[in-house]
């Protein structure tokens, strides 16, 4: 998790986690980042991040300053082999 003691006013109310990306084989992929919470999740949950401005639009503010939100927990994976 991410504390922060001041932030953009149009973030307050959202959690900061640090999530990182993983292949579908479930290993390290790319470099970690921050993306704000918008469903709850908690410390070591697999979640959907959404990136870009559809981030953005997870917020309900087009003009927030995000890049990356977390709009889903994964519950389960099944590519079907």
């Amino acid at each position: 998790m991410v504390v922060s003691t001041r932030k953009e006013e149009d973030l307050k109310g959202f959690k900061l986690l640090i999530v990182q990306p993983l292949t579908p084989e479930g290993k390290e992929r790319g470099e970690p980042l921050v993306a704000v919470d918008t469903v709850g999740a908690g410390i070591g949950e697999r979640v959907v991040v959404a990136l870009g401005s559809p981030a953005r639009l997870a917020v309900d503010n087009p003009e927030a300053p995000v890049d990356a939100s977390i709009v889903g927990i994964i519950d389960s994976i099944d590519f079907g082999k």
